[in-house]
């Protein structure tokens, strides 16, 4: 498995795709109807995410579904420090998701060992020269515009080689930045300025992605275009795309994935096991 200089050393020895479990501090999730909006709830569910076997808690304070309006830097920072700064003296490894500068920089003052960014240090110009001056992994999503706008921005000649090509751009616009190209995780940015076939081929172009030459971050958790599979006849909610999340999360670790991010744990969990043990042609022969 191929590790992101910077992470600790109790994640880097760990030769399988990671689990990173999403908790939204925000009231207008379109996962979890804000159900963690509150901090002791939030601290509450990153717990029990561990205990499901997240290797990392993913703290965000901003939503990022489409249509999302921005909140204030101050409100961001209110919702996200005290979270990460309790995880992280309970001693579980915390990610911040966040586009703005002054939050990374407070989550991982407060204990946060990744800086999550799904706009790629395009949304904060501040972003890319601080996490230069930082010895944390950087995850650098695709992205072309905040929520307002992304669904009018998913035009594509190929968007496997699109994507490609514009991360690849990032990664020039941070190591100029001085960031360590080493710590810098890609995410293909499923759900942001794509629709459902774009998704599809994304994860189908993985192989492709991977030629990039960092980690993959996948992140499919109970996303639209999981709603509609080959066969259904109604749309399903986002509580119920679970099944199909940990389906792609089995089929992400198979194809190399660094990490996925899940809101439901425990099964996802189990799925990257499978696909460890597949990869490996089971356990010693055991039955």
């Amino acid at each position: 498995m191929q590790h992101p200089a910077g992470l600790p050393d109790a994640l880097a020895a760990l030769d399988r795709t990671l689990v990173m479990g999403i908790v939204n501090v925000t009231p207008d999730s379109f996962s979890d109807g804000g159900r963690f909006h509150d901090t002791d709830a939030a601290i509450a569910q990153g717990r029990a995410l561990a205990a499901e076997g997240a290797d990392i808690i993913d703290i965000g304070g901003e939503s990022t579904r489409p249509g999302a309006v921005r909140v204030t830097v101050d409100e961001e920072l209110a919702r996200v420090v005290p979270v990460v700064r309790r995880l992280t003296q309970d001693g579980l490894h915390v990610s911040v998701d966040t586009m703005r500068a002054e939050v990374a920089a407070a989550a991982v003052e407060a204990g946060a060992c990744i800086v999550n960014d799904v706009s790629g240090g395009l949304a904060d110009p501040a972003m890319l020269p601080l996490v230069g001056t930082l010895d944390v992994p950087y995850v650098l999503m695709h992205w072309r515009g905040h929520s307002d706008v992304m669904n009018g921005l998913a035009e594509y000649d190929d968007v496997v080689s699109d994507v490609a090509t514009e991360l690849s751009r990032r990664i020039d616009a941070a190591t100029a930045a001085l960031v360590d190209p080493h710590r810098i995780v890609l995410d293909p940015g499923l759900g942001f300025a794509k629709d459902a076939d774009h998704n599809w081929a994304l994860l189908q172009g993985m192989p492709t992605l991977r030629l990039l030459g960092r980690p993959l971050l996948i992140g499919a958790s109970r996303k639209r275009f999981l709603a509609t599979l080959p066969g259904d006849t109604a749309p399903r909610a986002p509580l119920a795309r679970d099944a199909a999340t940990h389906a792609v999360t089995a089929l992400a670790a198979a194809h190399g994935a660094w990490a996925v991010r899940v809101h439901d744990v425990q099964a996802s969990a189990v799925a990257v096991r499978v696909a460890q043990a597949w990869a490996e042609g089971g356990a010693g022969g055991a039955h």
